[in-house]
């Protein structure tokens, strides 16, 4: 598991980024039909985002995300070219992937 890959593009004064947080997403049916019990369950459960150590985003999420999910989101009057949007993410087991992506 990688982490997180993002791009973020200013364009008329909003900020757009995309992000994918490499995941196998296990809700708690898969695990208890793979496993035979819902304990191995592992999915995101928090996202945030923040540019200039302002956050533009911060989110609780549950197990019905698919796999890889993907984020977008947009924001405006915070950072500018070359600024970077700071990714992190959680998952049930508490590991964090962290990312960047520079504002272009």
């Amino acid at each position: 598991m990688a982490g997180i890959k993002a791009k973020a593009k200013l364009k008329n004064g909003v900020v757009k980024v995309k992000a994918m947080i490499k995941h196998p997403m296990m809700t708690y049916n898969m695990a208890e039909k793979k496993t035979g019990s819902r304990d191995n369950a592992n999915f995101i459960t928090h996202f945030s985002a923040t540019v200039n150590g302002e956050t533009v985003v911060d989110m609780s999420t549950s197990q019905f995300l698919s796999k890889n999910p993907i984020f977008k989101f947009e924001f405006k009057g915070i950072g500018k070219k070359g600024d970077k949007v700071e990714l992190l993410a959680v998952d049930r087991k508490g590991k964090t992937y962290k990312g960047k992506a520079k504002i272009k």
